[in-house]
């Protein structure tokens, strides 16, 4: 078992959707309830943060080098780094969607939450039940230029996370983190569809809920595992192979810089008690892998 070290203090209220540029070396990632998206340049340590009208559940990288943002009712996209004097972030249009790509407009009991780019230039996502019982009305969707939003035929979800891709593009993982297990399934970017759906892993330790997950260059699984304090690598056989310990109980997303693993967490919900415990919850954590294990960058 190895041991993140803390990389950015953030304190975020829900840290999460963290993602590496290698075209910029910086990472982003949001802070959902603070409605906040988070820049850092890790050679120079340089971190910027912009507020955004709305909770921001997840992001994507582009192709043009602005960022698509899933905001709690739709996407949009925005040119970050020519805002890095400002604090509040400009929004800019999706080509084939009008200012947003509503997403549930009608139902006010949902949110985008977590959501990963495609190996083929889609961006898929789910939104989040916000009912208080968590009974699942959240829903997987896939987002193109070409065919706008795009319903998968998923288990509807109470709160959808885990979302990556093989290398391949065709096997999916994916999860509703109210149920200890991480599933996959075949997925045809090309129409959006799905099928063969299965479990990849039942989570081994009482209490863990599974977060966000990456796939390394190997076809491992990383995955966050709120509850545990922990990131648990995962052979493509669903064997464990590695745990990385986060000084964090609520670990909710990770990515891969070449041979770093970096960590995002929460402090939503920890009382007086257990942030006394866990003060640097919310920040972000990394974690050397011994080996290159990033894989290329998948954009939008």
């Amino acid at each position: 078992t190895a041991l993140a070290t803390l990389a950015v203090d953030s304190r975020c209220v829900l840290g999460e959707g963290i993602l590496w540029c290698d075209r910029r070396r910086v990472l982003y990632w949001t802070d959902i309830l603070a409605a906040e998206l988070w820049r850092h340049d890790p050679d120079s340590g340089h971190t910027h943060t912009w507020s955004l009208p709305a909770p921001i559940g997840c992001l994507a990288l582009a192709e043009d080098g602005r960022l698509l943002l899933g905001l709690a009712k739709g996407l949009c996209t925005s040119d970050v780094e020519a805002q890095l004097s400002s604090r509040d972030l400009a929004l800019e249009t999706l080509v084939t969607a009008g200012p947003w790509a509503n997403v549930e407009a009608g139902d006010p009991m949902t949110r985008i939450n977590d959501g990963r780019a495609d190996r083929e230039g889609g961006f898929v996502f789910g939104t989040k039940s916000e009912h208080a019982d968590l009974r699942p009305a959240g829903r997987f969707y896939q987002y193109t230029a070409t065919h706008g939003l795009r319903e998968l035929a998923l288990p509807h979800a109470a709160i959808p996370n885990s979302i990556c891709f093989d290398a391949t593009g065709t096997r999916m993982y994916f999860c509703d983190s109210v149920t200890p297990r991480i599933l996959h399934c075949r997925y045809d970017a090309a129409t959006a569809t799905v099928s063969d759906i299965a479990v990849f892993v039942d989570l081994d330790l009482p209490g863990a809920e599974p977060d966000g997950s990456i796939i390394d260059a190997e076809g491992a699984l990383w995955n966050a595992q709120w509850g545990a304090g922990r990131v648990v690598r995962y052979l493509p056989d669903g064997r464990i192979d590695r745990i990385v310990r986060v000084p964090a109980p609520q670990p909710s997303c990770c990515v891969l810089r070449e041979d770093t693993l970096y960590v995002t967490s929460a402090r939503v919900g920890l009382d007086a008690a257990a942030l006394a415990a866990s003060p640097l919850s919310g920040g972000v954590f990394a974690h050397r892998t011994g080996r290159v294990l990033a894989r290329g960058v998948d954009r939008v």
